[in-house]
């Protein structure tokens, strides 16, 4: 009874519901909810080393359009067969909707909006790189359940226990076939595969838990967090990629393409985490005392700058405010 239970993980019936005309995709649904969890947790850890409010929302109106750009043109750039090819459509190289962003052109290209951002915040891109790593990386697992709906990026078929059954669909109404906005037929499955968006996601918040330990432990600054994640995930991502089996453009003989990046980037994020040595340098926060100043009674001039210090000079046997009058 047990074994027959846990021998398969169903796939969703559908990935697309309509509210009349208007198409209900989950894969859009969570992007935007990986995007809001990594704004949220990335506002709250820059806040906490020093960063004005409202900073990550503000950098994010740049760096989240700038990503989600960079990495529709990585996978056009890496799988340019399915759109411009033999039997591709090249207008579906605009359907964003049905999947295919690649993370390093994420990156990369979030990374140029990010400054962009940062510059008009007056914060460090490498301080806010560092808050907001760990909600990325969550935010890709976030992301992964896309992949779930949409019955894509899965592993060779497989006998394990937790292996993802695959549905046909078909366009409500109809026999056509319709892999990604479809309806399953029936929950007869036509192959049962490696569930390898459950692996990346678990993976993905292990990664930000990493991150998360790693910044408390070492107090990690100029980049090193975002690095952690950096390195984090491209380990986990290399072999993952060894498992998956969609169709992937290959180079040196018969390597998919994001195996080498991976490797790459992983080799790079080690490089930068062993020459960066310099401690954390959180940003010095707003001056309580300028967002709250001491009433002045009525009738009273304002003291100047440095009455305190010179009251203190002026009667020398009272002790300044806050003074230690002993061990304590």
């Amino acid at each position: 009874m047990v074994s027959t239970f846990l021998a398969n993980i169903p796939s969703p019936d559908q990935g697309v519901w309509h509210l009349g005309p208007i198409p209900i995709r989950a894969y859009a649904l969570c992007i935007i909810t990986g995007i809001v969890v990594a704004v949220s947790w990335g506002e709250r850890r820059l806040l906490a080393r020093g960063g004005p409010p409202g900073t990550v929302l503000d950098v994010a109106v740049y760096a989240v359009p700038f990503g989600l750009l960079g990495g529709r043109l990585y996978h056009l750039a890496t799988d340019w067969r399915t759109y411009f090819g033999p039997g591709g459509h090249p207008i579906d190289a605009l359907k964003i909707w049905n999947g295919g962003l690649g993370i390093w052109g994420a990156i990369a290209l979030g990374a140029v909006g990010a400054l962009i951002g940062c510059r008009k915040r007056g914060v460090p891109l490498p301080l806010f790189a560092d808050a907001v790593a760990p909600g990325i990386v969550v935010a890709q697992a976030i992301g992964r359940l896309g992949n779930y709906f949409n019955q894509e990026l899965y592993g060779g078929p497989t006998t394990l226990p937790w292996g993802l059954e695959i549905y046909p669909r078909v366009a409500p109404g109809t026999s056509t076939p319709d892999p990604l906005g479809g309806v399953a037929l029936d929950h007869t499955p036509i192959a049962v595969v490696q569930p390898t968006f459950l692996y990346e996601l678990i993976w993905n918040l292990l990664v930000a838990a990493l991150v998360v330990y790693a910044d408390r432990r070492f107090r990690l600054g100029h980049g090193r967090a975002f690095m952690v994640y950096v390195a984090g995930y491209t380990f986990g991502r290399f072999w993952i990629e060894l498992m998956r089996s969609d169709p992937a453009t290959r180079v040196f003989g018969d390597i998919r393409i994001n195996v080498v990046v991976s490797a790459a980037v992983f080799i790079g994020a080690l490089i930068f985490l062993a020459l960066e040595r310099r401690p954390r340098e959180d940003l010095p926060g707003p001056d309580p005392a300028a967002e709250h100043p001491v009433p002045v009674p009525a009738g009273a001039e304002p003291a100047p700058s440095g009455a305190a210090g010179s009251e203190v000079a002026e009667n020398p046997e009272k002790p300044s405010q806050g003074a230690s009058e002993g061990p304590g």
